[in-house]
């Protein structure tokens, strides 16, 4: 019953998809080419996939993410649509950040149908479409440096994940954007993981995320990301979690006062579209997908190195009380954390899935 209802809402949302490009008109995309993306939004859409090899028609990938265009990865995707436009391949993106094009699950579930869309996603995601494994990547505290992150998605066992998520319908377009470290924003001081006990701290819509605040004795609240600033604000939860540039870009500080520098994740994430949309491109389409897509991702990870600085300083500027945790602090976080890793049965993990993956980044 659960698998109907999500194609019945999948289908659904293809439907929304053409009519707000309809009512979107010329400026529902990013500056340049959001007219194109109402103009070709059949194409995207999926009714016809073949089209992308005949005609000499231009397709559109209709790219949909949460985050605001001024943020780091908001300029990034710019990026990504200048680059792959002058490959002039007969390929193009369209840009629809701040959720214009609906909330993750919602797009990845429209990707399983075959429609031309795309979004950022992590393991936690794709752990919810079948592909167990994925989800450790999200885990607490899992990565001690950026480098573990970009060794592991050059390892066998990445490459494995993507090739099983590949059979579900999604195929990832490049792994190496980096997203963020990821602090905990709170309307209550939070000085120790002790703190955290009983706060209702908003994640993302997924089982590992949710789990992996609770082993910390939060209790992870899922909820879309434009929805927060008044979830916090009427006190219905008492924080959210996400790298500055996203926290800062949503005006959270505005609304809840502390943050603790705790970096409970190191976020790399990945693009995401459909299989069946992709398999329809050229090669050459597909090449310049890619190849583009990993070289934007180069620049935004450039603009957060140098954003985060600027991020906290803003957050200081605009009231907040920010705490830099000891390497005792921190330490207890990752006692607690370890937890996370102990419930792989409730996950549907490997055996010794955490062993193998920190064997995958040479540990």
């Amino acid at each position: 019953m659960k698998k109907n209802l999500k194609k019945m809402a999948a289908a659904l949302l293809s439907g929304a998809l053409v009519l707000s490009l309809a009512a979107c008109g010329g400026n529902g995309g990013n500056g340049g080419n959001g007219g194109n993306g109402g103009a070709s939004g059949g194409n995207a859409g999926g009714s016809n996939p073949s089209t992308p090899s005949g005609g000499g028609a231009t397709v559109t990938l209709q790219v949909g993410f949460e985050n605001s265009s001024s943020e780091p990865f908001g300029q990034g995707m710019a990026k990504w649509q200048e680059l792959l436009a002058a490959e002039d391949c007969g390929l193009e993106i369209s840009l629809y950040p701040d959720s214009q094009l609906g909330d993750k699950s919602s797009l990845i579930d429209s990707m399983t149908l075959g429609e031309g869309v795309c979004t950022l996603a992590d393991g936690a995601f794709y752990a919810d479409y079948g592909v167990n494994d994925f989800g450790i990547v999200f885990g607490p505290f899992l990565f001690e440096e950026w480098d573990d992150c970009w060794t592991l998605i050059e390892s066998d066992w990445y490459k494995a994940q993507c090739e099983a998520l590949e059979q579900k319908g999604l195929h990832i377009i490049a792994s190496n954007w980096m997203y963020g470290a990821r602090h905990t924003l709170t309307t209550k001081p939070v000085n120790t993981v002790d703190d955290l006990y009983g706060l209702k701290i908003r994640v993302p819509t997924n089982q590992i995320q949710t789990q992996g605040f609770e082993v910390l004795g939060a209790t992870g609240t899922g909820m879309p990301l434009g929805d927060v600033y008044t979830a916090l604000s009427t006190g219905n939860i008492d924080g959210a979690e996400n790298p500055l540039a996203t926290l800062y870009g949503r005006s959270l500080q505005e609304v809840a006062k502390y943050l603790i520098l705790d970096g409970h994740v190191l976020n790399f994430t990945t693009l995401v579209c459909s299989a069946d949309w992709y398999n329809s491109l050229t090669p050459e389409q597909q090449t310049a997908l890619t190849e583009t897509c990993k070289a934007a991702a180069e620049y935004n990870n450039g603009l957060v190195k140098d954003a985060d600085g600027d991020y906290l300083q803003k957050m200081k500027d605009a009231g907040v009380t920010v705490v830099e945790p000891s390497d005792e602090v921190l330490a207890g976080f990752r006692e607690k954390a370890q937890a996370f890793y102990d419930m792989g049965s409730t996950f549907g993990w490997s055996d010794g899935l955490y062993d193998t993956v920190k064997a995958a980044m040479g540990k």
